[in-house]
Formats: C-alpha cells, sequence, structure tokens
C-alpha cells in the first residue's frame, strides 16, 4: 500500500501521473466546444465574447468550485468516484442507493460517447488539408485497436500518458498567446457580464448555447472518480495549470473568430481549434490531438472497470470477471464491459458519422451523473457537520445550475440525446433490478437459532455409521449474526444426504465502506466442530474467498487452534491434512402468487441476469474441483392444505 500513499502527496510524478490520467476529457474539449456554440450560424462580437465568458464561468464554477474545493474533500480513505462517495453516506439514508444508482449509469453511459467524439474531433482536423478522407473507417480503426489492447494492462503505456499530456496543455496554452497578442482585448471577454448578456439577448436560444457550453466540463467527474491514483493536492495544482492553459486556448480561438466577424464559415472543415496552428504544425498538431484523445478515452475506459468492480462488489451489477492485467495497484480489466463499451462506440460512430452529430449526444447523460454528485455531495457535507446554511446554498447553487445545464442538454434529446439517455436506462434496469431481486430474496431467507443445532451437528461429526462427507465442510453464509443460520445450511447438513465431517465451517463476507479493508474474526462455536470466519473487506477488494480462507486457515493452525489433520487413521499417523470441501448454497425463486406485478418482473429480468452472470463460486475465487453446488427452491408461500379422501 506504500505507492497508494505516495501518491497521496504533493509530488512531480505525482502531478505528471495527474495530468496523464485525469484530464483527458475535459482537455480535449477546446477540439468541439466553440465549434458547438458558434454551429453553422454567422460569427457574432456578441456570440464569441459571451461564448468565452459562459466558459470561463463554467469551468470556475462547476470545475473548479465543486469539483476540485468541495468534492474532493469526499474522499474514502484516499478513493473518490461516485460509488466511494455513495459507501461514505449511505447510512444516512435508504433512499441514496438511488442517485448512486443513477450517477453510476450516466458515467458509464458517458463512457460510451466520449471515445468517438474525441477522436473523431481530433481526426477530422485532416479534412481540411485532405479533403475527403475516409474518416469513420480510421476512427472506428482506432476505437478498435484501443479496446483490444485493454487485456495487456495499461501500465506501461500510463507511464508515457503524463509527459504527453503536458505536452498538450503547454501546446494548447502557447498556441492561444499566439493570438492573443494580436488582440489583448479579448481578456474582457472573462467578465459575466457578456455570458450574461449572451443568455438573455434574445437572439439566440439560450439553452442551445447552454448544451454547447456544457461540453467544456464534461470530464469533472471523472476527476473526482480518479482521486485514489493521484491524491488531492497532485489534483488541485495541476488544475491551475490544466485551467490556464484550457482559457488561453478559448480566448485565442475566440480572437480566431473575431477576426472574422460578420462571415459564416463551415467550421467542421475549418475547426477554430486547428485554425489557430501554423500551417506546418497542423500535421503535429493533429498526431498529438490523436493522441491526447486515445488518452482521455483510456482514462474513461479504466474508469469505468473500476465503476463496475465496485458495482459488483456492492451487489449493484452481476457478478462478472475482473482480471488483474499487471501488478499495479487499481489496474484492472473487466472483459464483459470491455467489449459492450467497444460495440457502443462503434455504433456511436457508425450512427452520427460525425462529431458535430455527436455533440447533440453528447452531455445529457453527464448532467445527470453531476446533479447525482450534487445530491451525495450535500449529505457527505451533512455528515460533516458543516453548518445547515452553507449546506443549504451549496445545494440552491448547484441544483440550479446542473439543472438549467440539462434542460439546456434536453434541447439534444431528439438530435441524439436520445441514444446515451437509453444506454443509461439500459444500465439502470440492470443495477436496479440487481440490487432489488437482492432484497426480495433476502425477505424469503429463513434464519434459526444455530445453536439449537450444537449438540446434533456434534453428535453426527463422531457418527461412524454415516460415510464421511470430508474432513473440513465450509458453507458460504449470509447470517449477518454468529447466533444465526440460515435453515437452508441446516437442511443440508442433517437431512439432504447427511453430512459427516470432522469440522464444519462457516464462512461470511461483509463488504465495507472503506475501501482497502482486509479483516477477520473467528469465532470457535463449538471448540473444533463448528467455526465462524467473519470477513470484513472493502469495496475496491478481490473477494478470493479461496485464498483468504486457506490463509486464516493456516494462521489458525500455526496458533495450534484448530487440527486440520485428516482422522482417517493410514492418513493421520503421516499427518496428511484431511480434505476440504465446500457447498454453495444456490437459492431458487419458486413461482409464488405473492410477489406483485413489479416484484414479479424484477424477478423475472434476474433470472436472465444470472444466467449470464458468473456462478458464486466462481464470483468468490473458489476452486470448482472442491465444490459442490446444491439447489434449494425459495419457497414463497406455505404450501396450500390439501384435502384429500381415501377410499378404501
Amino acid at each position: 500500500m506504500s505507492n497508494h500513499k505516495d501518491l497521496q502527496k504533493l509530488t512531480v510524478p505525482g502531478l505528471l501521473i495527474s495530468l496523464g490520467i485525469i484530464y483527458g476529457d475535459i482537455g480535449t474539449s477546446p477540439l468541439y466546444v466553440f465549434k458547438a456554440i458558434v454551429g453553422s450560424g454567422a460569427i457574432s462580437e456578441s456570440l464569441v465574447l459571451g461564448g468565452v465568458s459562459c466558459i470561463f464561468w463554467t469551468l470556475t464554477l462547476q470545475t473548479t468550485i465543486k469539483y476540485v474545493c468541495i468534492t474532493l474533500l469526499a474522499d474514502n480513505k484516499g478513493e473518490g468516484g461516485i460509488f466511494s462517495l455513495f459507501s461514505l453516506v449511505r447510512r444516512k439514508a435508504k433512499w441514496l442507493i438511488v442517485p448512486a444508482v443513477v450517477g453510476g449509469c450516466a458515467l458509464l453511459a458517458d463512457g460510451i460517447i466520449t471515445p468517438p467524439i474525441t477522436i473523431s474531433s481530433a481526426i477530422e482536423g485532416l479534412n481540411a488539408t485532405y479533403p475527403g478522407l475516409p474518416t469513420v473507417e480510421i476512427v472506428i480503426a482506432i476505437i478498435a485497436l484501443l479496446f483490444i489492447i485493454q487485456q495487456f494492462g495499461t501500465s506501461l503505456v500510463g507511464k508515457a500518458f503524463g509527459p504527453i499530456m503536458f505536452l498538450w496543455f503547454t501546446m494548447m496554452g502557447v498556441l492561444g498567446i499566439s493570438f492573443i497578442i494580436q488582440m489583448p482585448s479579448i481578456f474582457k471577454a472573462l467578465n459575466p457580464y457578456y455570458a450574461f448578456s449572451l443568455l438573455t439577448s434574445g437572439s439566440y436560444d439560450g439553452f442551445v448555447i447552454l448544451g454547447a457550453v456544457f461540453l467544456c466540463t464534461t470530464g469533472a467527474e471523472a476527476l473526482y472518480s480518479d482521486l485514489g491514483h493521484c491524491g488531492r493536492d497532485n489534483i488541485r495544482v495541476s488544475w491551475i495549470y490544466v485551467k490556464a492553459c484550457l482559457i488561453l486556448n478559448y480566448l485565442g480561438q475566440a480572437v480566431w473568430l473575431l477576426q472574422r466577424n460578420g462571415q459564416t464559415i463551415d467550421l467542421n472543415t475549418h475547426n477554430p481549434f486547428y485554425q489557430i496552428m501554423p500551417s506546418w504544425f497542423l500535421i503535429f498538431g493533429i498526431g498529438l490531438a490523436t493522441v491526447a484523445a486515445v488518452i482521455a478515452s483510456q482514462a474513461l475506459i479504466s474508469g469505468s472497470f473500476t465503476l463496475i468492480a465496485e458495482a459488483v462488489r456492492l451487489n449493484l451489477w452481476p457478478k462478472v470477471r475482473i482480471n488483474y492485467p499487471s501488478e499495479q495497484k487499481g489496474q484492472l480489466y473487466v472483459p464483459s464491459i470491455n467489449w459492450i463499451l467497444c460495440a457502443g462506440c462503434i455504433i456511436v460512430v457508425l450512427l452520427f458519422q460525425k462529431s458535430e452529430k455527436m455533440e447533440a449526444a453528447y452531455g445529457l447523460s453527464i448532467t445527470v451523473a453531476m446533479l447525482m454528485t450534487t445530491i451525495l455531495v450535500s449529505k457527505f457535507l451533512k455528515r460533516r457537520k458543516v453548518p445547515v446554511y452553507l449546506i443549504g446554498s451549496f445545494l440552491v447553487v448547484y441544483l440550479l445550475i446542473e439543472g438549467t445545464f440539462l434542460l439546456g442538454n434536453l434541447v439534444k434529446f431528439v438530435h441524439g440525446g436520445w441514444f446515451t439517455l437509453s444506454i443509461g436506462f439500459m444500465l439502470f434496469v440492470v443495477m436496479w433490478t440487481w440490487h432489488t431481486a437482492r432484497k426480495i430474496k433476502n425477505r424469503y431467507v429463513k434464519f434459526i437459532e444455530i445453536d439449537d443445532y450444537f449438540n446434533i451437528i456434534k453428535e453426527l461429526s463422531d457418527d461412524e455409521t454415516v460415510p464421511k462427507y470430508a474432513s473440513q465442510l465450509v458453507y458460504l453464509t449470509s447470517a449477518n449474526f454468529n447466533s444465526e443460520i440460515e435453515s437452508k445450511i441446516v437442511y443440508s447438513i442433517l437431512q439432504k444426504q447427511p453430512k459427516r465431517a470432522d469440522v464444519y465451517w462457516l464462512v461470511h463476507v461483509d463488504v465495507v465502506d472503506e475501501p482497502y479493508t482486509r479483516e477477520y474474526e473467528v469465532d470457535f462455536l463449538v471448540p473444533n466442530k463448528l467455526i465462524r470466519i467473519d470477513f470484513k473487506l472493502g469495496f475496491r477488494v478481490e473477494q478470493q474467498i479461496n485464498l483468504l480462507f486457506r490463509r486464516v486457515v493456516e494462521d489458525l493452525v500455526k496458533n495450534g487452534e484448530v487440527n486440520i489433520t485428516s482422522k482417517y487413521k493410514s492418513l493421520s499417523k503421516h499427518n496428511i491434512v484431511g480434505d476440504f470441501r465446500f457447498v454453495v448454497i444456490e437459492k431458487a425463486l419458486s413461482r409464488s402468487h405473492n410477489l406483485s406485478f413489479y416484484e414479479q418482473l424484477i424477478m423475472d429480468i434476474y433470472v436472465q441476469l444470472k444466467k449470464v452472470s458468473l456462478s458464486e463460486e466462481r464470483g468468490f475465487g473458489l476452486d470448482l474441483s472442491f465444490v459442490t453446488v446444491e439447489k434449494v427452491p425459495l419457497m414463497l408461500v406455505a404450501p396450500e392444505s390439501v384435502t384429500l379422501t381415501r377410499v378404501s
């Protein structure tokens, strides 16, 4: 964990890493923001000055104050992101699961639209020099390659990200300055008066303008999600440089546009971002923009993997395979999500073709995610005993700002916003179903007092007339208290083929609110006969029960607390360890008239999801050669009393 702690300190490598993995999305927005604001109409002074003013104040209020200053305070043992934030506040109110799930789905939906729009915007810069270039095919090839390399881990490429992004931001700043010196008066555009007058003038649709302006802050959510990789201080210090370079570039683009005041220019072939580059530099600029776009996409893909891994452990997503391609902390790869994102990105490119059309689909889902973060952060501030009037002000200001942006982005619904919202909704159905079905199932799990069975279990263990099932028999239990056990486990041991063993183990896993907790407790319910182990694991810890359980048993043997030597005479004289067997009980829901239409629908979807998810034993990393899976029905209703008449 030392490297994790080191990253939290303010260091030059820490600053470079934060440049490389945090600002990809927000750092590539100058490629398309001004293009979206001006659109295909004539260039006017009020539009350009108002546009720059809106961008500056959005970056200040939304990214700097809300995210960099306030939201970064909500770190969960150094980790950030919407599920880390939810884990911090979930004890406060049951309904907080809703903003957490909605926000998580919106972020995943955003991961499908960000790579296509950033990579397309970069490649389309070649249109001016090489008209008729097959940009769609090039973009698809880059996206496909990006997703193919995910399985090999990105730690090697990751080391190069920082210096490249430093180069990218410096280039943007220098290019901006080269035009600002031609018209220093452009700095007056930072006055909020110009933003206000543009949005209220009536000459332009304020909501359409806001929908376009919002694209400049879309990466703010990612900035918080990557808190664990970089540390708060590194993010805050590097943001000063990033913001300065971004503003200088937007001002430079504004100067170029003002020099063409009154003209109507096709900004798709004459993107102001590329127009402020000297012609000899253009090919380098486009190359760097493409690499920056790939880096931005990579950060989002990695963020999606982390999000899903957390959702699986918080029981908000079906169990899926998660690989760890390298030793580096936080490096993980989720094959199913990788290919879903890959297919989604390629569909976006084929559906919208050009980045200007993708702009319409972009921004809507991320506004929703930001609104959800605002709600959760207000709960966090309450937990931190921040005065109520300050929390109230925070809520009012940001619900107002983000609500206005949401309205601005809703204008885009027909033009492509429907796509990301549909994706987000499908993801929401999966998360909500998985979460709710578990609650419905738990309602019907019957728990009984375990001490009523101590004697009979002890007697069964010593009863040599019953063939031995295993030396050490391990059950996974969902009972939160040591005094309880599911009736199904007792049924499995005593009735469903009585299972005699030397020692019975009960293993319980509790996912706790801290990200990296790894603790366990041992309770000897019946000494040397019935032992319960409780694991407390953080929501970022891999649940490899096989390894963890083995480790605990080794410790217990070393301390002389338990004897796992085989009881068979021929084996025990050679001190051979007895065999271990895991029994996983799968609770199958029987059909029932007891469920409402909504609950029945949830359970029907759940059954389908269960088919594509990892089984319990694989999900817990158990060695399949030592696992028995028993299916037991969850009875939802007592069998109706049937009257029968016997006839002679």
